[in-house]
């Protein structure tokens, strides 16, 4: 029996999950810096993870989850606070979310243990912007976050109106979360962004995401001109990208 408690010990033990410590030390340096929007707390899987709403200066009815990439948080400068914040002013309540993250070094491949904790955040997401009264709802995704959101629209039921995915690529090696395999189930609206001196990955998978996404007419790449992965320095043409987008749904 002890040799049995002691295998479920580690097997439970080898299971990939988020790094709570990093989760909390990053809302330790983010929660007192963030000037725009206000901090609250969402609950997954008895889990409490840090997001950031920012009320749309119109008192709009259309809402927006931010989804950061690899090992960030949700505001971070690059991509994830000028959407959150810009797009505030431009008709959209947002809502930055922090999700799974692992250590600083961990690679793409690493996080396809932590996919599993990624649905119930973005549900509880749905949910917080759902009983603000806010229907409308769309979901902006920038790198990993964009695989793990297309992971989360593919294989569960969800509000979502449509999608942004910000330089996604579709070279994972497990087919479970491979983006190609993904956009074949995705039906809403989908705009594939990204620069055209983005990440290899990203621009050699782009007629593998155009051709599995082939079934729905909804879907549209666009490449902003000189942009790279984090898009330095074009802060301005993301933002016009997204609103053109958006404002045709």
């Amino acid at each position: 029996m002890n040799r049995l408690l002691l295998l479920l010990a580690l097997l439970i033990s080898s299971v990939q999950a988020s790094d709570v410590a990093k989760e909390k030390r990053w809302a330790e340096q983010v929660v007192d810096a963030v000037l725009d929007g206000e901090v609250v707390w969402l609950k997954a899987q008895d889990h409490e993870f840090m997001s950031i709403f920012t009320a749309a200066e119109d008192q709009s009815a259309k809402g927006m989850i931010v989804v950061h990439g690899t090992g960030i948080h949700p505001d971070w400068e690059q991509v994830v606070k000028p959407i959150r914040v810009e797009m505030s002013t431009l008709g959209w309540n947002t809502l930055s979310i922090q999700m799974p993250i692992l250590h600083n070094e961990a690679t793409y491949e690493e996080y396809i243990p932590l996919y599993p904790e990624v649905p119930a955040r973005l549900q509880a997401a749905e949910d917080y912007l759902i009983a603000q009264g806010i229907k409308d709802i769309v979901i902006v995704a920038h790198s990993q976050g964009a695989t793990m959101s297309s992971y989360y629209l593919s294989k569960h039921d969800h509000q979502i109106k449509a999608f942004v995915a910000i330089g996604m690529l579709a070279t994972q090696t497990d087919p479970a979360v491979n983006v190609a395999n993904s956009l074949k189930l995705i039906k809403i609206p989908l705009l594939d962004l990204y620069g055209s001196q983005d990440l290899a990955d990203v621009l050699s998978s782009s007629p593998l995401r155009k051709k599995s996404a082939a079934h729905n007419p909804d879907y549209q790449q666009q490449v902003i001109a000189g942009a790279d992965h984090f898009f330095v320095g074009k802060n301005a043409e993301l933002i016009e990208a997204l609103d053109s987008w958006l404002s045709q749904l």
